[in-house]
């Protein structure tokens, strides 16, 4: 039996929002706990051509909730304006795609399986089909951004392992 585009995206764009989330909360927490300057840390990043974990977390968001939005419009070109400079905001948009993704029923996400998609930045563009977008690109995307908020983390000394990463994993009843 064919897996739907719904589960083959949702399930890991909804679990990685929420690692991003908990990242988020652990961050704070341990600002708190060490003295450590919240903008600080939210501006750390593992070397210097890299972007930092704020950056990090908006981009989970950014291609989860803007990819889908995207593909309603046929076009993405991601959000450049500068991330959010605390803990509260970049959790007020882990919360508005985690609702977009709990929006999307099956329907949804089948209709737009064949359709056009065109992604652009800067002054390239790339050309997919809406299926294709989401899993070759949006989805590797997400994961890739909540790895490196989570090395981030690893890398300031917050105590964070790989079960903060993983997230809530779907587990048989």
């Amino acid at each position: 039996m064919p897996i739907s585009l719904h589960a083959a995206y949702v399930p890991g764009a909804l679990q990685m929002l929420g690692t991003a989330r908990h990242l988020v909360d652990k961050a704070e927490a341990w600002c708190a706990e060490t003295g450590c300057d919240e903008a600080e840390l939210i501006g750390t990043r593992i070397i210097d051509d890299m972007l930092p974990f704020s950056y990090q977390v908006k981009c989970v968001a950014e291609h989860t909730q803007g990819a889908v939005e995207g593909v309603r419009k046929g076009v993405y070109s991601p959000d450049l304006a500068p991330p959010p400079g605390d803990f509260a905001t970049l959790r007020t948009k882990l919360a508005d795609a985690v609702a977009a993704m709990e929006a999307l029923t099956e329907a949804d996400m089948e209709g737009f399986m064949g359709q056009p998609m065109r992604f652009e930045f800067r002054d390239s563009a790339m050309n997919f089909t809406a299926e294709d977008f989401l899993l070759s690109f949006s989805q590797p995307n997400f994961y890739f951004h909540c790895a490196t908020a989570y090395d981030i983390l690893r890398m300031k000394g917050v105590p964070v392992g790989k079960r903060d990463f993983m997230g809530r994993v779907r587990i048989k009843p």
